[in-house]
């Protein structure tokens, strides 16, 4: 298959899970927001839940693109891999306290945390295994969480629960990281340390269909019907196993993660099919500078959001003025807060659009 119409379809569906990560962020009132723009209560699933997973196994593709040459070479990377793990990591961790960086409640755990610590296992799984022994790794992590979670007592409780602060990762993060957690859980933390191994199996995930798709001795209709199937196979499973253990984005379940890594692969199809099969390429550009600069845009949405929200205007920030005045002065609530989302979207696109007009490409 040509390289450049492969990497489109990549680019195109990078940049529709940022376009939407920004969306599904920055609503103009939380508590006026549409149903699908916000995550699931517990249990359960909304398309909101598959944006961060959607990144995670994209992370996992742009791995097997930027190393599987280096590796092939035998090239030392470990160095650059622990860079780009501490800078991501750092610059979660900073923006995690940003604009009052209190100490006593500074969160540790976060999305860029987790991307980052991701990035950097998953990588050296990718430097040091073949496909075969990373989708038994992936297997295994699924496994592993799953027992755990399931069979093994929670301290000072007992019995094995899932209810919101009563799971063992809840135990292990408050454990570690006491005050140092999710603002709005105090007991518990989306991103905490137990659910970040079956992350990983989302990251491998990515890993195994980016090594797929840059297969050359295999024509284009298997490779992709086998993407459909494969894809589809995996939502079932999802399903099925979510009857036991429930999908749940906070807890990054194991069935959560054959979910999205389901309708992951059936998004990247359905992408591939109407950007180089029928070529349908008149709205893809928007999306394609998104997905060029996709972890850069990701930061600059949320130093953008931290930044209004920090300067003061009337009795509240900028932020809140914004909204009020720009948007619910004229829209009905629902309309208003989401209108405010797609300005912060297209803000961004204007920086993303800059950047590829002018070649530049950012690697955090």
């Amino acid at each position: 298959m040509d390289t450049s119409k492969r990497m489109l379809s990549l680019d195109v569906f990078r940049g529709l899970t940022i376009a939407l990560m920004i969306l599904v962020n920055c609503p103009g009132n939380w508590e006026t927001t549409y149903r699908a723009l916000l995550h699931a209560e517990w249990h359960g699933n909304t398309p909101t839940d598959e944006v961060f997973p959607f990144f995670l196994f994209i992370v996992g593709i742009a791995i097997t693109f930027s190393l599987t040459r280096r590796k092939l070479a035998g090239e030392n990377v470990y160095r650059k891999i622990l860079i780009r793990t501490l800078w991501i990591v750092g610059i979660g961790v900073f923006l995690n306290g940003a604009p009052d960086f209190d100490l006593a409640t500074w969160r540790i755990p976060g999305v860029l945390t987790r991307i980052g610590i991701v990035y950097g296992i998953c990588a050296v799984i990718f430097m040091n295994t073949n496909a075969r022994q990373q989708l038994w790794i992936a297997l295994g992590c699924l496994l592993l969480y799953w027992g755990l979670e399931m069979l093994v007592p929670v301290p000072g409780q007992g019995y094995a629960s899932l209810e919101p602060g009563k799971d063992l990762g809840a135990w292990l993060d408050r454990t570690i990281f006491g005050n140092h957690l999710w603002s709005q859980s105090k007991t518990w933390d989306p991103e905490g340390l137990l659910s970040t191994i079956p992350s990983l199996a989302t990251c491998i995930g990515g890993m195994l269909a980016g090594t797929w798709i840059r297969l050359k001795n295999i024509d284009k209709w298997p490779k992709w019907t086998a993407v459909f199937a494969v894809g589809f196979l995996l939502f079932l499973m999802g399903l099925l196993w979510g009857e036991v253990f429930p999908i749940n984005k906070k807890l990054w379940t194991s069935s959560y993660v054959l979910y999205h890594t389901g309708l992951a692969l059936l998004t990247l199809g359905t992408v591939w099919w109407l950007v180089d099969v029928k070529n349908y390429r008149w709205w893809t550009s928007p999306f394609v500078w998104f997905g060029m600069n996709p972890l850069f845009i990701y930061i600059l949405h949320e130093v953008i959001a931290i930044t209004l929200q920090a300067i003061p205007a009337g009795s509240s920030s900028a932020y809140h003025w914004a909204y009020e005045n720009l948007f619910a002065s004229w829209l009905g609530p629902y309309n208003a807060s989401l209108a405010f989302a797609i300005s912060m979207v297209l803000i961004n696109l204007a920086v993303a659009w800059w950047l590829y007009k002018r070649r530049i490409f950012i690697k955090v």
